[in-house]
């Protein structure tokens, strides 16, 4: 499983439910015999990467401890249209009140998931690494970066927190590059901090100057041409780890990934993923 931790889990089970069942399940509670049992099936109606499962199995855990559940494709696993990604036996009342729950964040992730997997398809015999952004749904992002990393690509930073990057708007409020850069490592050496540090550069020029002044981890060379990105990346010659950015798409992703970039960073695995549509039927 990808690092998510049991805390936040916990959390988004618990505030999840409650955003949905409020006071009650009144429908449910008003139709169904409070000690019936049912089988249900989450039936795939798309083709794609399913992603969730194990999320769904504690979801069915946390309101029905006696529940049973039987996987058909584990999370990450190829599905088409009609598999069951698994089967599960417990409380109806249960089953009915964590069935939307369940469905929109499975539907969410798998849809994540197989975005994922299409881009790590297209660069996958390249020596590139794909990377997530923090371009994800508030107080998702654990579940979505999750979902990425099951579809193949990777994880950048977990939040601001984690990593240093120096973005255009930083060089500008901060009077530079060389000034940035020299902050950011006071900064680090006052707070006895260990991160790494990327710096975006807009064009050549940036370039230059902070290959001149150095300090840094990775060069993020953002919206950069094709041509010119091919340049800069010889230009670094190894000196720094080199990230493109900016405008990433499935259709020039295999493009961009032949200049020779060490990482290719898109907010499109999560923003432009749409999902995968699920159903959980009682059988």
């Amino acid at each position: 499983m990808f690092e998510v931790s049991e805390a936040y889990l916990k959390w988004f089970i618990e505030y999840g439910l409650k955003e949905d069942v409020g006071s009650g399940d009144h429908t449910s509670n008003a139709c169904i015999d409070p000690k019936s049992r049912s089988k249900a099936a989450l039936i795939v109606k798309d083709h794609g990467l399913i992603a969730g499962v194990e999320l769904a199995k504690m979801i069915f855990l946390e309101v029905d401890p006696k529940m049973s559940f039987e996987t058909y494709f584990t999370d990450g696993k190829p599905v088409i249209y009609g598999d069951i990604a698994f089967e599960v036996t417990c409380n109806t009342r249960s089953l009915l009140m964590v069935e939307r729950l369940i469905l929109n964040t499975m539907q969410r992730m798998s849809g994540i998931a197989s975005m994922s997997s299409r881009f790590a398809f297209e660069v996958n015999d390249l020596p590139v690494k794909i990377l997530d952004t923090r371009k994800t749904t508030p107080l998702l992002r654990p579940l979505e970066k999750w979902a990425v990393k099951i579809g193949g690509c990777q994880n950048y930073r977990t939040g601001l927190y984690d990593w240093i990057m120096i973005k255009d708007n930083h060089i500008d409020a901060a009077g530079g590059i060389s000034e940035a850069i020299v902050s950011v490592h006071q900064y680090l050496k006052d707070q006895k901090l260990n991160l790494g540090i990327t710096i975006e550069v807009r064009n050549l020029v940036e370039l230059q100057e902070v290959l001149e002044v150095g300090g840094v981890t990775r060069i993020m060379l953002d919206n950069f041409e094709i041509p010119l990105l091919k340049e800069a990346v010889e230009t670094v010659d190894g000196r720094f780890e080199t990230e493109a950015s900016g405008g990433i798409h499935l259709q020039n992703v295999r493009k961009i990934a032949m200049t020779g970039v060490d990482y290719i960073s898109t907010g499109a695995v999560t923003h432009s993923a749409g999902i995968l549509d699920l159903s959980l039927k009682i059988i």
